[in-house]
């Protein structure tokens, strides 16, 4: 490891700078893929887009990221983070080029789809840093890491419409400000390819002995592991049935039944690379005790990730308009500006919930972040017009506290479950986080805001009860080293 202490002003360490050259790179994918919210005026005036025809719009923005998610944490444990970001960037910077462009609603509703493939790339960032942080501060850099990148949706709602009708202006003002929002994003993919290193000097990148699935410790985890997936399944099913006729009509209803049949394969595939992978586990033998780990811990996290990376994407997606419609008289750039607030406690929140994990406890402190964004969220859905703004907004980044300092505390963990499989691990956290802000997403094409918050909160109180079940990473883990040395990775 590199860095023993965090100090982020110490460009000269290798640790610090590879955490400023990954946390901006995340940065960028979120401005990319969140660069459309601020802009909802101005992009439903060019497509005379009613308002459920938008919704379907926020709902593909994170579809896509739930398989991505799963298929990123495979690549970076197998190839590294290093290759794996430069592609996803310089391909999020192309598909920015197709939605700015767009002709028409069909045009646009497909290249925001293809767009959450830029929200795979936070998974590839919690492996990087992984390898280059102990664990008395990995709780602290991933925090950063993640914190500092969420900005990048405040930095979207804050400064594209200023962009697009102050320095662009016209009717193409906002398409020119998101596509220079792709540029950015292309240019950095080519200096992070030259900049960064997958491991400190003389460290091995440990990788999975097979790849397709996570390699699980027993028959009961085989199982946990097959119905975790479900879950992910149904809420694209969920999501293909909103775009259907019955929907928004996005889709025929040839085109639906054969996204349900592709969804089918999928999962069957899916299975079949878990059941290859773990092909000696269902024969009955299991892994050495000092290779064993329990899978229970990463459902926990999936759940815990489900309720508060989920909460925020959904929360980020909406809140602008909320601020529109809440209080009438609210004009697009302050909306933006009061929407861009909730993120911005990603700055402060995220590395505090990782800084108090690391001094604290992993479980204790995931344990009072979630009651703590669930009791905010019941009071954002009190909030209406006779409330006054300042107590409104103080609300709104009192919940967002909560929220990302879970989102923290959630990956202070990821990094200490299994070293080989960390990518696989947040790829399955981090999609879970997708799968949630996909339900409450769905959820809110039905239900007003004080309910859609209400639904939030109370979700939180049950995965409240689900964490108590997490065990305090201690001890060591272990990998095997190239040579057949067996390597000790500290975790506490």
């Amino acid at each position: 490891m590199s860095t023993t202490n965090l100090n982020l002003s110490r460009f000269s360490d290798p640790g610090t700078r590879t955490l400023h050259y990954t946390w901006f790179a995340f940065f960028l994918t979120f401005v990319v893929w969140f660069n459309a919210a601020p802009l909802k005026p101005l992009i439903t005036e060019t497509f005379n887009m009613s308002n459920d025809q938008w919704k379907a719009i926020l709902t593909l923005n994170v579809a896509l990221t739930i398989p991505a998610r799963i298929v990123i944490g495979i690549l970076v444990d197998k190839f590294g983070p290093r290759i794996v970001y430069t592609i996803l960037l310089l391909l999020t910077g192309l598909l920015c080029q197709l939605f700015a462009w767009a002709q028409n609603y069909q045009q646009l509703a497909l290249a925001r789809f293809l767009l959450g493939f830029a929200g795979s790339g936070f998974v590839i960032g919690i492996r990087l840093v992984g390898e280059w942080f102990p664990p008395k501060t990995v709780g602290l850099a991933q925090g950063i890491y993640g914190g500092w990148g969420n900005f990048g949706s405040a930095a979207a709602a804050w400064t594209l419409p200023t962009l697009a009708i102050t320095l662009f202006g016209g009717e193409n003002g906002w398409r020119y400000a998101i596509a220079f929002t792709g540029i950015l994003a292309f240019l950095y993919g080519l200096l992070f390819y030259l900049k960064i290193r997958d491991t400190p000097e003389e460290s091995t990148y440990f990788k999975p002995s097979k790849s397709g699935g996570l390699e699980v410790s027993c028959k009961r985890d085989f199982w946990l592991y097959i119905v975790m997936n479900v879950p992910m399944y149904i809420i694209l099913a969920i999501l293909a049935w909103k775009l259907s006729p019955s929907g928004v009509g996005l889709l025929g209803q040839i085109e639906t039944y054969g996204m349900y049949g592709v969804l089918v394969l999928l999962f069957i595939y899916q299975t079949s690379q878990i059941v290859r992978v773990n092909w000696n586990i269902l024969r009955g033998h299991r892994p050495a005790p000092h290779d064993q780990y329990k899978f229970r811990q990463v459902a926990i996290l999936d759940w815990a990730y489900f309720v508060t990376f989920g909460s925020e994407l959904a929360v980020v997606s909406m809140l602008p308009a909320f601020f529109m419609e809440t209080f009438t008289d609210m004009s697009v750039t302050s909306a933006g500006l009061f929407g861009g607030l909730y993120a911005l406690m990603n700055l402060v929140a995220r590395p505090s919930g990782g800084l108090i994990s690391d001094r604290l406890g992993r479980r204790q402190t995931l344990s009072i972040t979630i009651l703590g964004l669930a009791i905010g969220y019941l009071l954002m859905s009190q909030v209406s017009a006779e409330w006054p703004l300042l107590l409104t907004i103080l609300t709104v980044m009192i919940c967002s506290f909560f929220v990302q300092a879970g989102e923290g505390a959630v990956f202070a963990v990821v990094p200490l479950v299994k070293r080989r499989m960390t990518g696989q691990i947040a790829g399955m956290a981090g999609a879970y986080g997708n799968v949630g802000a996909l339900t409450f997403l769905t959820i809110y094409t039905f239900v007003d805001a004080s309910t859609f918050f209400m639904i939030i909160g109370s979700s939180a109180l049950v995965v409240y009860l689900i964490v108590q079940w997490l065990e305090e990473p201690s001890g060591h883990i272990t990998e095997m080293q190239p040579d057949g040395r067996m390597a000790f990775i500290k975790v506490s």
